[in-house]
């Protein structure tokens, strides 16, 4: 199992923790069914009416797709084949809220999990950063989901400049993308606690302001992201020049700034 569920059934919370540290918490094709089971088994779960979503260990939250990954594409420039597609609670049709705890890097992929996550609660060591134009990789999907979250200048810059910047938790806060800031040994109480406060509420007005705040940009999105496929197929270059790219850079990158 590379996902872990813990269900608190006094307080109506389960913490769902992404468990693959060794590898950042970079979701992988068995990883992404189990997050799509899970959210789809929490529909009908009564005990559970608020999660909080965090990775394991100190380093990630969340690295994007394990880039050992290997989905095979259709030869039409208009389809993509992407397993993170089905990665996210609303792309599973839960409605119950979802907290994002986020300690570490959250990156590339990361943005499937915190786009449809309600609200973000993040450790001040966290850092967020998009390094998909870096690679060769178009960031479609990521970038749609940011720009809905995030100032458009703001989202724009972490989806172009790629890793050559990261941007720190505090920053994350100010633009509005963290809704609360905590030591990273408090992140997890936190987060915790504002999921007590929502599975206390009577699930059925929680779960309809939930849809509520969804319907006022569902439309845009959905239509945003319908552009992905054809953009990332016709952006992206070919795999193994992104190879290429990834193991040149990681031998003679530098530090990124940290803004």
């Amino acid at each position: 199992m590379t996902l872990r569920v813990e269900r608190d059934k006094e307080s109506g919370v389960a913490v769902v923790t992404l468990d693959r540290e060794r590898k950042h918490n970079a979701i992988d094709l068995e990883t992404a069914a189990e997050l799509a089971d899970t959210w789809r088994g929490f529909r009908h779960a009564e005990d559970v009416r608020a999660v909080v979503l965090t990775g394991a260990g100190p380093a990630a939250f969340c690295t994007g797709i394990d880039r050992g990954v290997r989905v095979p594409q259709p030869a039409s420039p208009y389809s993509v084949d992407d397993p993170l597609l089905s990665v996210g609670p609303k792309a599973n049709d839960l409605w119950k809220p979802v907290v994002a705890a986020v300690n570490g890097m959250a990156c590339g992929g990361a943005f499937y999990l915190l786009g449809e996550s309600e609200f973000i609660v993040s450790s001040r060591t966290a850092t967020y950063f998009d390094p998909h134009t870096t690679y060769g990789m178009v960031s479609a999907y990521e970038a749609v989901y940011m720009a809905q979250r995030m100032p458009f200048g703001e989202a724009a810059r972490m989806a172009l400049m790629g890793t050559a910047e990261r941007l720190s938790a505090q920053r994350a806060y100010e633009i509005g993308l963290v809704s609360e800031l905590s030591a990273p040994e408090e992140l997890l109480p936190a987060a915790v606690r504002a999921a007590r406060t929502l599975a206390g509420y009577p699930t059925e007005a929680v779960q309809g302001t939930v849809r509520a705040l969804w319907s006022a940009k569902q439309a845009a999105l959905a239509q945003a992201l319908a552009q992905a496929p054809a953009l990332i197929s016709l952006g992206n270059l070919p795999p193994e020049r992104q190879a290429d790219l990834f193991t040149g850079r990681r031998a003679s990158a530098p530090e990124p700034l940290i803004r």
